[in-house]
């Protein structure tokens, strides 16, 4: 099926005088990892909770899976884990997904080779008999996971999926994320942890205050701020500093940062330190990481709204 998995014309939520969306719209195209960054309230699990209808938007227009937001057929395909989700603790890991699959309309008589793939591909077929209340934060996570996909969704929904979660945990869940996206799967996840998000994202928007401040593929976002350093053996003399900064570029002792978008254009550079006597043990290039971007607009949009 073409066009986007999710696609947001206009999303507002109100609570009172209180606005949590003020009118978002985004696109997430099919297949792919869609990241959705912001600061604590910034409205991220409000808008997953609209578009599942779990909570009940003041304006919205829009699709998923090519049909309107809130078709109840639709939200069969659809894949959930909400953060800190909490399951009964008497339950087994293997009771929690099949009771999932259960509220999900699986056919019972596919419900346990689902259950026991599922609990083989998130690692825990060993513990799949073992009740949640032995199971530690990280193994809770897993078998959230689990029971999101017991349904074979098109679009997963993961809210803040690694939170509370070891490393090595956190190392797994991108590797279960990724191999969503290989089955074909679009996920969409919530997170805060923004080098998490770096290393899985096709594509981003950084919501502030209930408003979609930046979006686009994440290569382009951080594309932005490309740079080269040049590391020298010793500072650059002042003459040559002198000159360098008044092209835009900038020197701190034997650092010089070029912004380029290629190796071509720091060439002249490159020339005039090399006439000047001056030896260069390092050339690498560098581009903005999302965090410097998301600390970048979000500071840039409280400036906006005149706050601090």
């Amino acid at each position: 099926m073409d066009g986007p998995a999710v696609e947001i014309e206009y999303l507002k939520k109100r609570y009172g005088s209180f606005e949590a969306l003020a009118g978002v719209s985004l696109s997430v195209p099919r297949g792919s990892v869609f990241g959705l960054l912001g600061p604590n309230g910034a409205g991220k699990s409000t808008m997953i909770k609209s578009l599942l209808t779990i909570i009940r938007p003041t304006e919205c227009r829009g699709r998923m899976l090519g049909r309107p937001i809130g078709d109840r057929a639709t939200l069969g395909k659809v894949g959930y884990l909400p953060e800190h989700a909490r399951f009964a603790e008497y339950l087994t890991g293997r009771e929690v997904i099949a009771y999932s699959a259960g509220m999900t309309g699986v056919p019972v008589r596919e419900t346990r080779g689902r259950v026991d793939r599922l609990l083989e591909t998130v690692g825990m077929k060993a513990w799949g008999e073992k009740k949640l209340g032995t199971y530690s934060k990280g193994m809770r996570q897993r078998i959230g996971l689990a029971q999101a996909l017991v349904n074979e969704p098109e679009i997963v929904f993961l809210d803040e999926p690694t939170d509370g979660v070891d490393p090595e945990g956190r190392i797994d869940i991108r590797k279960m994320i990724e191999g969503m996206k290989a089955e074909g799967r679009t996920v969409f996840v919530n997170s805060h942890l923004l080098g998490e998000v770096e290393q899985v994202a096709d594509q981003v928007a950084i919501l502030s205050h209930g408003k979609v401040i930046r979006s686009g593929s994440v290569a382009e976002l951080t594309g932005t701020g490309k740079h080269f350093e040049i590391r020298t053996l010793g500072p650059v003399p002042p003459a040559l500093r002198e000159r360098l900064e008044s092209a835009g570029i900038q020197v701190a002792g034997d650092r010089i940062g070029v912004p380029a978008k290629d190796a071509g254009e720091v060439q002249s550079v490159i020339d005039a330190l090399r006439a000047a006597g001056i030896v260069i043990r390092e050339l690498k290039e560098s581009r903005q990481s999302l965090e410097e971007l998301f600390l970048s607009a979000v500071q840039g949009a409280r400036q906006e709204g005149g706050q601090p």
